[in-house]
């Protein structure tokens, strides 16, 4: 029983180390939306910023020397969105192209 629980906990720590870079990675990118803002913006915050930093920025009407989401300058309306996953073939994307050029979509003739 001594021996276990010793090699557990060190189970657990290796585990918690692993999984803690994932998290982190996960994390990196905060998303936003605003209803004049075609779509999800995604940033990935500097060293020195946290989501809630960006979110204050863009929310705030005198700011300005970034280029957060294109460099838009919309400001305030702003909210903290969970990060949507990129789709294959979406509106407007390659692939939709492709599949419409190779169907005889939105060609003329």
């Amino acid at each position: 029983m001594k021996r276990i629980i010793p090699a557990l906990c060190l189970t657990l720590i290796i585990i918690g180390g692993v999984a803690a870079p994932l998290a982190a990675s996960e994390a990196a990118t905060c998303c936003f939306t605003n209803p004049r803002y075609s779509g999800q913006c995604k940033v990935t915050p500097a060293a020195d910023e946290t989501c809630a930093d960006i979110l204050t920025y863009l929310n705030s009407q005198n700011s300005v020397g970034k280029a957060y989401c294109g460099n838009t300058t919309i400001r305030g309306g702003w909210a903290s969105v969970t990060c949507e996953k990129q789709k294959a073939g979406g509106l407007g994307s390659q692939d939709a192209r492709t599949q419409n050029r190779s169907a005889g979509i939105g060609t003329t003739r």
